[in-house]
């Protein structure tokens, strides 16, 4: 994560941001969960996106292929893992390397196809899943409500700190990684699928909806202090969590 924020908006910001990372509400569910895994190889797959982006032609590929890779092995582990890709997707924009979309996507194949010949198929187990929630879970929890109840849950996890970063949106180099988390939990909100369990499923996206709280105003600025008021009232608010919840190991 510090990587791709010192990537973005400069080393400056990524020390600055470092507080904001360590102690954001969403730790507690890091610690206990297999998604903070895949939150791992996500993070790890867009900094092989920045890599991709900046780096000398003849690595480009290598890098951009290593993205896909650790995105198509996040997916083995977390159905919600490819929405990673989109903030890659927008990395590729951005800095005008649309090329590198295609390596990048047949390194995400490759896993995938990988496991299909092993005898696992992820689009069948896709909608296994989504057919055993359908028929266990969904007739019990109204859409409406539970989709209002995870949007509390996204605002809990992430903390006072995504304010922050939201009002940045139109002014930061970072807008790549909010736009692909935000849209990631846009969608699965809208499709209904948000129905508990988010603190897990929106996991690997928690921290990209946060990077922009000390990014700079306009780009190559002088990035603004570490909010530590809002860093101590998510800390605090991590220990309310914990302490009123059950939280599974």
């Amino acid at each position: 994560m510090l990587s791709a924020v010192r990537d973005s908006v400069g080393e400056a910001a990524a020390r600055r941001y470092l507080p904001v990372l360590v102690l954001a509400p969403y730790a507690i569910w890091v610690a206990v969960s297999l998604d903070g895994l895949v939150a791992t190889l996500g993070a790890a797959a867009i900094v092989a996106g920045l890599r991709a982006s900046r780096t000398e032609v003849r690595k480009r590929a290598a890098w951009a292929l290593a993205a896909g890779l650790l995105i198509g092995i996040a997916a083995l582990f977390s159905y919600s893992a490819p929405w990673l890709g989109l903030s890659i997707v927008f990395i590729y924009f951005a800095r005008r390397r649309a090329f590198l979309n295609v390596v990048t996507g047949v390194g995400a194949l490759a896993p995938v196809l990988g496991a299909q010949l092993l005898g696992f198929g992820w689009a069948d187990g896709l909608v296994a899943a989504e057919t055993d929630y359908a028929s266990r879970v969904a007739p019990y929890r109204s859409v409406l409500w539970w989709s209002a109840i995870s949007v509390v849950v996204l605002l809990l996890a992430t903390g006072p700190a995504i304010v922050a970063s939201a009002r940045k949106l139109r002014n930061t180099a970072a807008w790549p990684f909010l736009v692909g988390a935000g849209a990631a939990v846009v969608f699965s909100i809208a499709a209904g699928l948000a129905r508990g369990g988010v603190e897990h499923a929106w996991l690997p996206f928690f921290p990209w909806l946060t990077v922009a709280a000390v990014a700079p105003e306009k780009p190559g600025g002088e990035p603004p202090p570490t909010p530590l008021l809002l860093t101590a009232v998510g800390a605090a608010l991590a220990v309310v969590i914990e302490a009123l919840l059950i939280t599974p190991w």
